[in-house]
């Protein structure tokens, strides 16, 4: 019998011509069974181009209800959008005045640490990390949260940029569909933020995939966030490409609920300056000059890396420098960040497990963070002879050499013990090509140490153990991007 006349006798004459055709089809490839990760409702996909940005859901789950995805006439490409449920008042008109969602999840300490583990091939290494700091800035100035990027070990916050299956269950999927996704606080693998390696991603055009606004978003997660039905926020669930990027009262009001507002308001931080006669207060009067002075024309008190950022100290003053680059509001009073500190200060350092320690006159003061945890204590108790220190210089990788500078001596000193090797000093001659009375003192993220004495410093070596040749350098034109006078030193 002829093939067609087979296919004739096996389909009944009653069939409409339809259902003929669908049985002539070839048969859909079957879907893989994944099984579900335990905390995939707690992780955000974000979809990109005329999909809906959804969660990655296996097959074997019930299919979302028709009218939940119901299809819409056709009135031009769909926005992006990540596909996590919206909230169930959202749609409803309920609870209009507080629409911010929470993961249920916090952290418990307000100084994170990140990492960025691997970089997207189209954009150099700086760039990242400055976006990434940025991103990361939209939600540090309005509330207690620091961050600091650190470049080896564990961080609170690990970024990555991967493809395809990457260890979580959660595959990208390639250029398009999947952007990125996110683990919550209080999850199995909080702090982990994943990019996909094979998106266009751009900075400040529309022309690719936004880095800038895309990793806000998920750092909102990271921190605790869930999706908004506010229109326009960061935490909606719609990519809508939008510059400057910037926090929505909704969006603030969520953040703020989980930690709070920031612990130094200069706008409403009160001033002694201000008080009529015979006014009492409880605030230690201010005696700092009113203007700060010129960091084109001075020598520092102290200078100290806090964070991964670097501070120079004046007169009660401090100017914060991130990546080379003085911050907006500074300089600004000390007293700003560390309640209590008296000025001006001597030496400062930033230890291993992140205490902060102030020098003046005989005397020292400790912060964990901006929170006073010590001081005003003697020096005595460290074992140091003297009524001053002039210089402390953090060295090493891992922050456990500490040195002590006082005139042409110098002690190593152990924040564990709280003591100095010796009372002994030994002569700073051992730092060679460095004066042997210095200013300051501190160590950059490459190892190099930096002493300065007035307005010069000079850069040392950690590997040839000496001063680099060319130094000293001013101060002023080196870090604060000062006119160098014409009849320089050098």
């Amino acid at each position: 019998m002829a093939p067609a006349a087979r296919l004739r006798s096996a389909v009944p004459r009653a069939l409409p011509l339809p259902l003929l055709l669908l049985l002539l089809l070839p048969p859909p490839p079957l879907l893989a069974q994944a099984p579900r990760p335990p905390d995939a409702l707690r992780r955000h996909l974000l979809r990109r181009g005329a999909q809906l940005w959804h969660e990655a859901l296996p097959s074997n789950l019930a299919p979302i209800p028709a009218t939940q995805e119901a299809p819409q006439p056709a009135r031009g490409p769909r926005p992006p959008r990540c596909g996590v449920p919206d909230p169930p008042d959202g749609l409803s008109g309920r609870n209009r005045q507080k629409r911010f969602v929470l993961s249920g999840g916090r952290w418990e300490k307000r100084d994170l640490t990140y990492r960025i583990l691997r970089f997207p091939w189209q954009l150099v290494q700086e760039q990242v990390r400055q976006t990434v700091a940025e991103a990361l800035q939209v939600w540090s100035k309005v509330t207690p949260l620091t961050f600091t990027e650190v470049q080896e070990g564990h961080a609170d916050i690990m970024i990555d940029f991967t493809r395809y299956w990457h260890g979580d269950n959660l595959p990208f999927d390639g250029p398009g569909g999947i952007l990125a996704h996110a683990f919550f606080p209080k999850t199995h693998r909080e702090g982990d933020v994943h990019f996909d390696y094979d998106e266009t991603w751009t900075i400040g055009d529309n022309q690719g995939t936004d880095l800038l606004h895309v990793a806000a978003h998920e750092f909102g997660h990271v921190l605790g966030l869930q999706h908004t039905t506010a229109a326009k926020a960061l935490m909606s669930p719609f990519y809508t490409f939008r510059y400057p990027l910037s926090l929505s009262p909704d969006d603030l009001r969520g953040i703020q609920h989980l930690y709070g507002k920031p612990r130094s308001d200069p706008t409403s931080r009160p001033s002694a300056l201000g008080l009529q006669a015979g006014e009492d207060t409880n605030e230690i009067a201010l005696v700092e000059p009113e203007t700060p002075p010129d960091a084109c024309e001075v020598s520092f008190d102290a200078v100290s890396t806090i964070r991964g950022e670097l501070f120079f100290f004046k007169e009660g003053f401090v100017w914060r420098l991130r990546r080379g680059q003085l911050q907006p509001g500074y300089p600004a009073l000390a007293s700003r960040h560390w309640q209590g500190l008296p000025s001006p200060v001597d030496a400062a350092f930033e230890d291993a497990q992140g205490h902060i320690w102030f020098f003046q006159g005989a005397q020292y003061w400790v912060y964990d963070g901006e929170k006073p945890v010590l001081g005003p204590a003697p020096l005595s108790e460290l074992g140091l002879p003297g009524s001053h220190i002039h210089a402390a210089l953090v060295w090493g990788p891992e922050k456990n050499k500490i040195y002590f500078f006082q005139g042409g001596d110098y002690w190593r000193f152990h924040p564990s013990t709280r003591r100095v090797d010796s009372p002994v000093p030994r002569r700073a001659t051992d730092w060679r090509g460095v004066p042997s009375e210095i200013d300051a003192a501190f160590q950059d993220a490459n190892g190099y140490a930096y002493f300065l004495r007035g307005r010069l410093y000079w850069k040392f070596d950690p590997v040839k153990v000496k001063a680099l040749e060319g130094f000293p350098r001013l101060v002023g034109p080196d870090f604060f991007d000062c006119t160098e006078p014409a009849n320089t030193f050098r």
